[in-house]
């Protein structure tokens, strides 16, 4: 039996493709509004070919409330939203943050609007584990104190829970999910989809793939100069499809009434902090592969160190990241050489 049908937005992206396949795995509808300013709508193929089904896709932007409001009108049956509709890199935000206040909140503004009218029962926010700022100690708890962003995207993050917080609190008829992502990285296991974005890369992976297979010349590994064993920065590397289950989860913890309270956050994470200098070595051990790279200064918006405390998503949502990183840097790989066959990169 079908389930019901969730909106997905920004789900051509990264994050929302390999949910939206996890979730049509489990049986739900789909339907995704994306702008594809960083994405392609060839993602839609990809999804079919590893489901078997092909996900209803509307091109739009979701800045705009009347096309919402269509959308809304058009699918009347939508009972949950999983919102990935944000532009997401540090060192971007920093350049233009103007871009990054207009999509990241006006998005969650129109969304909020429309969920009570059209019935909507709860939300799951793609926040980010940048709401903690360089945090005292690790790993991060989720009762550790949200400290002053280091970078406009952070910022809009934590914005965007309080509005969250603010807009459920005054009474309104729907719960939210928040889960607080580290980072993630890797592609689906089939190779059919994984991280493409438009352009120069403004990640990690991304950007040392494409330098491993010859398309970037270096890759740049910002600070060497950080209280870290190897002077790089540490971050915990979740692989994107145990990060993609993990909504699955969470929408279905909302729309069965298990959540405990209106509000909840978990974060996601591996529970291992991994430095750029060990993860470049990582790939290499795992894919046989040499990654040029060079050291440069430190990155505006950087973070030193962080990595999650993830037992909360264990215990609750019964969740964990199962994925080894070797694992993960091997499924980027395959994702990067796909690509290269297809003639695409």
């Amino acid at each position: 039996m079908k389930k019901e049908r969730i909106l997905v937005t920004g789900g051509t992206g990264y994050i929302g493709s390999h949910t939206v396949v996890e979730l049509q795995e489990a049986g739900y509808s789909v339907v995704i509004i994306d702008n594809l300013s960083n994405s392609n709508a060839d993602v839609i193929d990809g999804i079919e070919r590893i489901t078997g089904v092909r996900p209803d896709f509307v091109e739009g932007d979701c800045t705009d409330i009347a096309v919402l409001s269509k959308l809304f009108t058009d699918y009347p049956d939508i009972k949950g939203i999983i919102n990935f509709a944000a532009s997401k890199a540090v060192g971007e935000s920093m350049h233009k943050p103007i871009l990054y206040y207009r999509n990241n909140l006006n998005t969650l503004l129109n969304l909020l609007d429309l969920m009570g009218p059209n019935g909507v029962k709860g939300i799951v926010f793609s926040s980010s584990c940048t709401v903690y700022g360089e945090p005292d100690e690790n790993p991060v708890t989720e009762a550790a104190p949200i400290k002053k962003a280091t970078s406009p995207y952070g910022n809009t993050k934590q914005i965007s829970e309080e509005i969250i917080t603010d807009v459920i609190n005054a009474g309104a008829p729907f719960k939210s999910v928040i889960l607080r992502y580290f980072n993630p990285v890797g592609a689906h296991p089939s190779a059919e989809i994984g991280e493409l974005p438009n352009g120069v890369p403004q990640n990690l992976i991304p950007y040392l793939t494409q330098t491993a297979i010859g398309i970037r010349k270096e890759l740049s590994v910002f600070g060497d100069d950080y209280n870290t064993p190897d002077g790089s920065c540490i971050r915990d590397y979740i692989n994107v499809v145990d990060l993609a289950k993990a909504h699955v989860i969470a929408v279905e913890r909302m729309l069965t009434d298990k959540t405990e309270d209106k509000i909840e956050i978990f974060n996601l994470g591996t529970g291992n902090g991994v430095s750029v200098l060990e993860l470049i070595h990582t790939f290499e051990e795992a894919t046989g592969v040499k990654v040029p790279h060079k050291i440069v200064g430190r990155r505006a918006g950087d973070i030193e160190k962080v990595w999650a405390d993830p037992a909360y998503a264990n215990e609750v949502l019964g969740w964990k990241a199962t994925s080894s990183l070797a694992d993960t840097m091997r499924s980027a790989w395959a994702w990067q050489q796909k690509l290269r066959e297809r003639g695409i990169m």
